[in-house]
């Protein structure tokens, strides 16, 4: 399966959560997961929290970047990214019910298949894993949680 790789280069601005979800919405279209899926709700969350956190936390630029299956297959993992230029570690947070902030990386934990960090140069990198599964009925058994072989790569940089 061919696997395409995009990026989107992101300012140290809270105006810039908007404009990562508003990108990250048409690239889904392309790779064949409609607007209406759960996958794609669940991903511009996982967007939405991963670029708040970097913008907020570290008020350095970062880079946000998808890969996408390249061809509307029913079965495929997307792989979020964001990369920053702060090498502090993402430390999830305990809070209470009153607090408005604060459980960015929980959800991450609740609703990705996979997640994690790295070190990247001077930064990090944090990412996580959807899976996407077709409904389970009769004919077609649910995912098992295997990691798909990408063949080849496509790259788009923005």
């Amino acid at each position: 399966m061919q696997v395409l790789q995009v990026q989107l280069e992101i300012r140290p601005d809270p105006a810039e959560v908007g404009r990562a979800r508003r990108w990250a919405r048409s690239r889904l279209a392309g790779s064949g997961i409609g607007a209406d899926e759960s996958l794609a709700e669940t991903l511009i969350l996982l967007v939405s929290e991963l670029v708040t956190n970097a913008v907020v936390h570290t008020g350095c630029p970062a880079v946000l970047r998808l890969s996408l299956p390249g061809t509307a297959a029913e079965t495929a993992t997307v792989r979020l990214e964001v990369a920053d230029r702060s090498a502090q570690a993402p430390v999830p947070r305990w809070v209470d019910g009153e607090a408005t902030g604060g459980r960015g990386l929980a959800l991450v934990d609740g609703l990705a298949d996979r997640w994690g960090w790295s070190c990247e140069g001077t930064g990090k990198r944090i990412w996580c894993e959807l899976d996407r599964c077709p409904e389970p009925g009769p004919a077609t058994p649910a995912c098992t949680g295997r990691t798909p072989a990408y063949d080849g790569l496509a790259y788009e940089a923005v």
